[in-house]
């Protein structure tokens, strides 16, 4: 499966935030997005999930328009809902094509991947910053996306929820899940990249595929 956009642009009123000619994201890849604040990485993943629109171009995934919901965005500051922790893990699964028991096995595993087991009973609103992030990727982890797309989602957390993000992440590229991740630092995470794209002046560049991020 390959994730594409083809004459992208953004603006808002007047301003030109980037134009892409072109990019593409294979099932399996892993991108490191860099960028200087304002340069609009925030925007061109939103743009890429489906959630906000581009002022022209289209994005697809393989060869149909991208729908929302079909690849997950997670943000630094993630949307919970107002429910309990194993909630919002069986709320993404509802509409699913699974049986019963396959549902709960992939919540269960998702708790424990997360280290959640003993909060999942817990609302979600009064988890810490580690412990909702946290959640919102294991969220994305019960449905097994195609694409994640991933804005600083280590920023400001503790090491020990590092490193469970860290680890969920990179199980679901090694299942074929390609990612794309902003950070300004160089991380774990940013090390499982093997290409470094950067924002800058309105345009995306995109050197070729590197032995690992730099």
């Amino acid at each position: 499966m390959l994730l594409t956009a083809t004459a992208l642009e953004k603006r808002f009123e007047d301003r030109l935030l980037f134009r892409i000619p072109q990019l593409s994201v294979s099932a399996g890849e892993a991108i490191w997005l860099k960028g200087k604040n304002g340069t609009g990485k925030t925007t061109l993943l939103k743009t890429l999930s489906g959630l906000i629109k581009p002022s022209r171009g289209q994005v697809r995934l393989g060869d149909n328009k991208v729908e929302l919901g079909q690849i997950v965005y997670l943000h630094q500051s993630p949307y919970l809902f107002d429910r309990t922790v194993i909630e919002n893990l069986r709320f993404g699964l509802k509409h699913r094509r699974l049986t019963s028991v396959a549902k709960e096995e992939r919540v269960r595993k998702a708790l424990q991947l997360a280290h959640l087991e003993h909060l999942q009973d817990r609302p979600a609103q009064v988890l810490s910053g580690g412990e909702r992030q946290r959640l919102a990727l294991a969220r994305a982890w019960v449905l097994d996306p195609q694409f994640l797309l991933l804005d600083e989602p280590t920023a400001n957390l503790d090491p020990e929820s590092i490193e469970l993000i860290t680890q969920m992440v990179i199980e679901l590229n090694a299942q074929g899940c390609g990612v794309v991740l902003v950070s300004h630092q160089h991380t774990e995470l940013t090390a499982l990249c093997r290409q470094v794209w950067t924002l800058q002046d309105q345009q995306l560049h995109q050197p070729h595929q590197q032995d690992q991020c730099a």
